[in-house]
């Protein structure tokens, strides 16, 4: 009689709850992140509250959709590849979030955006001076979260933050100066999209392991899955911010192509050659001349992303997100760690190329 073949092993990452690993790295951090903002002078900190979705626009404690949460989830999940318990990340998870939080304040300002996870921009409703002002103090309360633990690591921790932020801000000033040029191309994109997002996530990917004594060997190859990590994720963000759903994203409808970004779709897609990628660059050079731009119809922006796609600009993207992932998780073997801990790193990466939002 034969014998059964046995059953395939399963995936460890598949048996991963990333919605608990998300949550964990959530839980963890949003008392000291609340702490920190309430030291921000007022109105700044009620601001700031209104910004994390702490409290609503009149002031009234509210349940906000306070994002992902990915970089938290990183940051305590690096401290564990050290042994160091998951709270030994807790700092460097409060100074990242802070810094993306600076960002996105400062992001939405400058690229007129009027939606954040469902609700009017800060911007919107407390008026550009205050957005820039609390950005500027969630970037300096970031430092003071780690410089105030007073150790070599967190001296450590901070040199790799503040390295990561400068990156980040150069890469929205590539991004600015993107939206202005005619052409870009795919390798300028990806170098800004590395810097904007890859930077970032490579930090909150080491920061816990490096506040937990990881050597800088260690370190530099968690950034380095970080940082391919972040290019997949941004490259899921410029899929969404041209096809994803307004209901889920909390932007609208064409968001990036309303902002004539430079996206990954669209400079693939201009790179591409053939009919569609020449008609989409005749179209694209005289949507920078008109002067009715912000008056376009639906139609006329679904018409740019139809030729987008029609060029090949949406399956080359969604192509680099699974090619950047595969980098990241390639990374991983680098570096010795419980089992756990990489799966877990594993399925973190596994959720960034999946999401709808």
């Amino acid at each position: 009689m034969p014998t059964a073949s046995p059953a395939p092993a399963a995936d460890p990452r598949t048996t991963v709850d990333v919605t608990a690993l998300l949550e964990r790295g959530r839980t963890l951090a949003t008392p000291e992140l609340r702490a920190a903002v309430d030291r921000l002078a007022p109105p700044m900190d009620t601001v700031a509250a209104y910004h994390f979705g702490w409290i609503d626009a009149q002031g009234n404690p509210a349940d906000g959709d306070g994002g992902k949460a990915v970089r938290p989830a990183l940051a305590v999940l690096s401290a564990e590849v050290t042994g160091a318990p998951a709270h030994t990340g807790v700092p460097g998870a409060v100074a990242v979030e802070l810094v993306h939080n600076f960002s996105l304040l400062h992001d939405d300002l400058m690229d007129g955006d009027e939606q954040r996870r469902h609700r009017d921009t800060v911007w919107k409703v407390h008026g550009p001076a205050q957005a820039i002002l609390v950005g500027d103090a969630l970037f300096a309360l970031a430092n003071e979260v780690l410089l105030e633990l007073g150790t070599v690591e967190a001296g450590r921790a901070t040199r790799r933050l503040t390295a990561a932020s400068r990156a980040l801000i150069d890469g929205q000033a590539q991004d600015i100066s993107y939206e202005h040029r005619d052409r870009v191309s795919v390798e300028e994109c990806l170098e800004m999209e590395g810097n904007k997002t890859g930077a970032l996530l490579a930090c909150a990917s080491s920061i816990g392991a490096v506040l937990g004594g990881a050597d800088e060997r260690t370190a530099d190859t968690l950034e380095k899955y970080g940082y391919h990590l972040g290019l997949a994720f941004q490259a899921v963000d410029d899929l969404l911010g041209i096809w994803g759903d307004p209901e889920a994203t909390g932007k609208q409808t064409w968001s990036d192509l309303r902002q004539r970004k430079k996206s990954l779709p669209v400079v693939a897609a201009l790179a591409a050659g053939g009919p569609a990628s020449r008609r989409l660059g005749e179209i694209l050079a005289d949507d920078a001349k008109s002067t009715d731009f912000a008056n376009f119809s639906e139609e006329e922006f679904a018409a740019r992303a139809a030729l987008i796609e029609e060029a090949g600009g949406r399956e080359w993207t969604a192509e680099e997100a699974r090619r950047q992932h595969t980098i990241a998780i390639e990374a991983l073997d680098a570096v010795d760690m419980p089992v756990e801990v990489r799966d877990r790193f594993a399925a973190l990466a596994d959720f960034v190329v999946v999401r709808k939002r």
